[in-house]
């Protein structure tokens, strides 16, 4: 069975740039239990769940993996393209950052066809 939570939980705790231990003290449980949580050996109860959601700046849909395929996958890009400037990436709005995915993703589909008509295909 896929560890979705978990792995969402370690992605978007790294893409925030909190390291493990820093994480565990902003929701109140210790490192080995934070660890067990990633590695999908423990559930976070529901309270947990919505703190970590909260400190993440996502929502529980997102957390929990029930979010477009495409979305999170440019999500796990963006980590990528936000380095040089992660605290201004993080005070954008949810809407900001939504629309930048968009006219990545759409940017992209754009160099994926030029790529396919430049090698011959339709």
């Amino acid at each position: 069975m896929p560890n979705i939570l978990g792995n969402n939980i370690k992605k978007f705790r790294k893409i925030k740039g909190i390291n493990q231990k820093e994480f565990a003290t902003k929701i109140g449980v210790s490192n080995v239990v934070l660890s067990r949580y990633e590695n999908g050996i423990r559930t976070p109860d529901n309270a947990t769940q919505n703190k970590i959601a909260d400190i993440l700046d996502i929502s529980l849909d997102e957390l929990h993996g029930r979010e477009k395929k495409e979305y999170t996958s440019l999500l796990e890009d963006t980590e990528i393209l936000m380095i040089k400037d992660k605290e201004g990436w993080y005070k954008l709005s949810e809407e900001r950052k939504k629309e930048i995915m968009r006219e990545l993703s759409n940017l992209t589909d754009f160099y994926i066809e030029k790529d396919k008509k430049a090698r011959g295909h339709k």
